[in-house]
């Protein structure tokens, strides 16, 4: 049985804010050195500052979470992960990133529509409850009740930093879309809802390990993307990046019934930072 929740009969008014979570786009771009290099130097100065100002996550037009990052390899030169209750915010900084004086040089390679989500497979209170007593705790006991308090004050705080995430200040990220297969055989969307919480409590287990490592958010593509989920992890060094994705892969719900898009990797910057490392202005 699906256990995702479903909106209520009547039909909530017609809007583009979601009824639970924000809109989250991940932008990247690439500078065209070609049309550079036509640009004098004043011109490149002033775009380069003009573009800063865009970036801006203070500015009055950003979007309420924006996050600029160097990307690592030739997929791209610099990234923009972008979050607000309103999609048309995000897309204004996209137009302006496009519309700015070194608009005509920067191209974009690569995006990722979602919103965040609180998972189906975040136990409520009453479903943790049944799952400590499963695992051999006993009800009522100073055990269980430590737990359970435990449980009860940070699962609000959790379910905020889903649907709206303060972003980590740590300087590694990779952002990576996938999907569940639907092969014969490894079909995650004909399991039951028992067995798929299961291997993702499995799958959160190893996660937790890397606490305090790597922090992750998972938002949703379906209906509105190529692949169902986008991942984005922050890490302290991008060493346990590596060591997560590699970990967890030998969970069931990833090695049996995963299947992963391209991985960007890239360093948590200022634009002027950003702007400075890739020789512009």
């Amino acid at each position: 049985m699906n256990q995702r929740p479903s909106m209520t009969d009547q039909a909530a008014p017609a809007s583009l804010i979601p009824t639970n979570g924000w809109h989250c786009t991940h932008y990247y771009y690439s500078f065209d050195r070609s049309i550079l290099a036509n640009l004098t130097a004043d011109q490149v100065v002033a775009g380069a500052g003009e573009l800063a100002k865009v970036l801006d996550p203070g500015s009055e037009n950003a979007s309420s979470r924006l996050q600029t990052s160097i990307v690592s390899g030739h997929k791209a030169d610099f990234s923009l992960m972008l979050m607000d209750p309103d999609p048309l915010v995000i897309d204004r900084v996209h137009q302006s990133v496009l519309a700015c004086a070194l608009g005509p040089a920067i191209v974009p390679t690569y995006s990722f529509v979602s919103l965040s989500e609180i998972s189906e497979y975040v136990p409520s209170v009453e479903q943790y409850s049944n799952r400590i007593i499963r695992e051999g705790e006993s009800q009522g006991s100073p055990s269980y009740n430590a737990k359970m308090k435990a449980y009860e004050a940070r699962l609000p705080v959790m379910n905020r930093q889903r649907l709206t995430p303060d972003f980590p200040e740590w300087p590694a990220t990779c952002f990576y879309p996938m999907n569940k297969k639907r092969n014969v055989g490894e079909n995650w969307f004909m399991e039951p809802f028992s067995k798929r919480n299961e291997l993702m409590a499995e799958h959160a287990r190893s996660g937790i390990k890397f606490m305090g490592k790597v922090s992750q958010l998972i938002t949703v593509g379906c209906g509105l993307e190529d692949w169902e989920w986008g991942v984005t992890l922050w890490a302290r060094n991008p060493e346990f990046l590596m060591e997560i994705v590699y970990k967890m892969r030998f969970d069931e719900a990833s090695a049996k019934y995963a299947e992963f898009g391209p991985f960007y990797t890239s360093y948590v910057c200022s634009p002027e930072a950003m702007l400075e490392h890739c020789h512009i202005g």
